[in-house]
């Protein structure tokens, strides 16, 4: 019996171009998320030169610009961040719904990793907590998402290589 094969991301493997979109709404929140995402990567080796950031005004217009940027860039991975709070209208369903279903599209028709940092919260308090308080950074956790991803990607391709 031969051991069963894993395959995962390593954190070594990591480097390339790497495209963050950020919805500025929210950005007393927001920015907190995108200098965790900035930090992440840069911990991991990520040349800061290989890092872009691209604004847009929220997270409705989010999947658009990651769109371009993965047509026009073709990085590595995408970031995506931003913040909606719920409010007292539907519109929080809206956006949140429809947000998350484009990304998850996108990823699939480009095969490159987007990762979702979106924050969808009940309250501006569970917003603050996950942009580095109580809950960690979520925009580290993207980030770093993104690069297990890149990693990912990259074995599962030199594993289809030698088998061919």
């Amino acid at each position: 019996m031969h051991p069963i094969a894993q395959v995962e991301g390593r954190f070594v493997d990591v480097d390339g171009h790497y495209v963050i979109v950020v919805g500025r709404f929210n950005h007393h929140v927001v920015d907190s998320l995108v200098e965790g995402a900035v930090d992440s990567l840069v911990r991991h080796g990520v040349d800061e030169r290989q890092i872009d950031i691209v604004h847009v005004p929220g997270a409705w217009e989010l999947p658009l610009a990651v769109k371009r940027v993965l047509a026009r860039r073709a990085p590595d991975a995408v970031i995506a961040l931003g913040a909606v709070i719920r409010g007292g209208t539907p519109h929080f369903e809206h956006i949140a719904g429809q947000c998350n279903s484009a990304m998850s599209r996108l990823q699939l028709d480009f095969d490159t990793p987007v990762a979702n940092g979106v924050l969808t919260v009940n309250s501006i308090d569970q917003a603050i907590e996950r942009a580095g308080t109580k809950a960690g950074n979520k925009g580290a956790e993207a980030a770093m998402a993104a690069m297990e991803m890149v990693s990912l990607l990259r074995q599962l391709d030199e594993a289809q290589e030698v088998a061919s």
